[in-house]
């Protein structure tokens, strides 16, 4: 039976925690490295719900691509919702592990996983290539395997990710031809530029705010825009991970048992949900 130190080392084979940004606070949270590990859930976000899951599921390990304590603590008592987060992973032998920035520009990451989903093909490249390593970096630039009108490539977009209550958003003009196309999973205000500079027809991101937005769409001969849900961008990298993660161990003669949690963490509402409330 492998031990948490063991899939610790696969992770970190995996997504090296050298690759994350200075602020980020990736690695195991919490957790015995001698206790053994036979399932794991995979999940965007460390909230009471995944843990609730993880519990009635007899995880070992939680993997999230969120952090718990970003910027950090002085305290895990039960008075706040991340200490009793922390209480209830602990009485219940559950280890916390998070792959974050270092997940985003990992080769695959998380959005190589975004652009699968979407309908991307052929291969795909940096939209702003790590300083190190030109194959890893933020966003990712692909093609469709066939010209789209900006309002089929929503529609298939829509159907390749996840539902969240707010959807997806465009802008731009929906007959507008799109063959090559940037994503990035999470925010992606920060690329905007990028995505210009690359000469796409398309950016898929989530987070959009509204004056770059407008801003941006307001300057000719830019790519149309494609706001999604930020968990909703980063979920299909949950089973990449969690596939990377046992063919690693099994080709040293580890197995575990995974699972990708379909919990929507997305923290809106629908308006009828809303409506159910009053």
């Amino acid at each position: 039976m492998p031990t948490l130190a063991d899939i610790v080392g696969e992770l970190e084979s995996i997504y090296d925690p050298a690759w994350a940004e200075s602020w980020d606070a990736v690695g195991l949270v919490c957790g015995d490295p001698a206790a053994e590990v036979r399932r794991i859930l995979f999940a965007v976000d460390p909230t009471a719900v995944v843990v609730n899951e993880a519990v009635e599921w007899g995880a070992d390990l939680i993997v999230t691509h969120h952090p718990l304590y970003l910027r950090g603590t002085t305290s895990v008592a039960a008075t706040t919702f991340k200490g009793r987060l922390i209480h209830t992973l602990i009485k219940n032998d559950v280890a916390l592990f998070t792959a974050h920035t270092n997940a985003d520009v990992a080769d695959p990451g998380v959005s190589d996983a975004l652009a699968r989903a979407v309908g991307l093909t052929g291969p795909l490249t940096p939209l702003l290539p790590s300083a190190d390593d030109p194959r890893r970096g933020l966003g990712r630039v692909g093609s469709l395997p066939a010209p789209l009108t900006l309002r089929e490539f929503a529609r298939q977009a829509a159907q390749g990710l996840p539902g969240t209550a707010g959807g997806l958003r465009v802008a731009g003009d929906l007959d507008r031809e799109v063959r090559r196309v940037a994503v990035s999973g999470g925010a992606g205000d920060s690329l905007l530029g990028r995505a210009r500079a690359a000469g796409v027809d398309a950016f898929l991101t989530a987070d959009l705010r509204h004056h770059p937005a407008s801003e941006f769409v307001e300057e000719p001969g830019g790519p149309a825009l494609i706001d999604a849900a930020h968990w909703a961008t980063e979920w299909p990298w949950l089973a990449d991970a969690a596939h990377r993660l046992t063919s690693a161990s099994a080709a040293r003669g580890i197995t575990v048992e995974t699972r990708v949690s379909e919990t929507v963490t997305d923290a809106w509402m629908t308006t009828a949900e809303c409506e159910e409330l009053k």
